[in-house]
């Protein structure tokens, strides 16, 4: 850690003397503070608009052991057999940022669909501050649940014009972690690209890994997309990724932006880098079409 980092650890330290915070839990709650810093109105001037002209766009439902798993989806109108990506939201849900990549990815040619992975425990747009959605929906969201309904949502592309055997995932902050995790989970996958994702932090029960644990089981290629300023998010974790994927002999990258903050990409909020998100976004069709998707 560097020195300021270990000055903000005695300082978290020294408001609960009943418990030291291990380098996991210190992370965590960064991270959390980094969704808050990071959260400000929407900047009309810099929003991207991607309109749905040549599309087919809507939303459906995906039957799961637990309930009908809401989705959106963006596809070039009449495709069939497309390359299908999967795009995990930001612990926002799917609004319409969200919806808004799903259009660009399918005037590339892709089948996009964003679930709504937090549709049993609660709506985010109906609460007013990041805590609210931290403590009252996203701490109670299971990564195996996650996992299941994402498996849910590939097995339902081919029926709605994607192709199965080209599946790629990509995610943003909350679901860059989970675009980690998917990756070493589903076999199937052929490529993921993970945008500020967090690597590291305390088990539970519900997030019983990470993706610095799972490293070693990725069954696709990661593409990681980081910013060199992200206050939850420190470099070294990203370091620590790129040495333990190098260490397992698995297909990686991991690219760092000095300058970024987190949330580089999205635009509708302070954080936006145009630069960076360009180039991320550049880099991400670049690793998909490499890896097959």
């Amino acid at each position: 850690m560097s020195r300021d980092t270990n000055a903000k650890t005695a300082e978290f330290d020294s408001l609960l003397p009943s418990a030291q915070l291990n380098r996991r839990a210190f992370i965590t709650t960064l991270t959390a503070a980094g969704f808050a810093l990071a959260v400000q109105p929407v900047q009309a001037s810099t929003v991207i608009n991607t309109d749905s002209a040549g599309l087919d766009t809507g939303n459906a439902t995906v039957n799961t052991a637990t309930g009908e798993l809401p989705l959106y989806f963006a596809r070039p109108a009449g495709g069939m057999k497309l390359p299908t990506v999967l795009v995990i939201q930001e612990i926002f849900g799917v609004h319409e940022h969200i919806r808004d990549v799903c259009r660009r990815l399918a005037k590339q040619g892709y089948l996009a669909i964003a679930p709504e992975l937090y549709f049993r425990q609660g709506d985010p747009t109906k609460l007013d501050n990041v805590g609210a959605i931290l403590s009252g929906i996203v701490s109670k969201v299971p990564d195996a649940q996650v996992m299941s309904d994402l498996d849910a949502c590939a097995a339902w592309a081919p029926g709605h014009g994607g192709d199965a055997a080209r599946l790629a995932i990509t995610g943003f902050c909350w679901g860059g972690r989970i675009t980690w995790l998917y990756a070493a989970h589903n076999p199937k996958l052929r490529a993921a690209v993970a945008w500020y994702g967090r690597l590291d932090g305390a088990p539970s029960e519900l997030m019983p890994k990470h993706p610095l644990d799972i490293a070693g089981s990725l069954h696709a290629p990661v593409l990681g997309l980081y910013g060199g300023k992200d206050q939850g998010i420190p470099v070294v974790d990203v370091d620590a990724m790129r040495d333990a994927l190098k260490k397992a002999g698995k297909a990686g990258e991991l690219v760092v932006y000095p300058d970024a903050p987190h949330a580089f990409n999205a635009d509708y909020r302070p954080s936006y880098r145009p630069t960076e998100a360009a180039d991320g976004w550049k880099r991400m069709l670049a690793w998909f079409e490499r890896n097959g998707v």
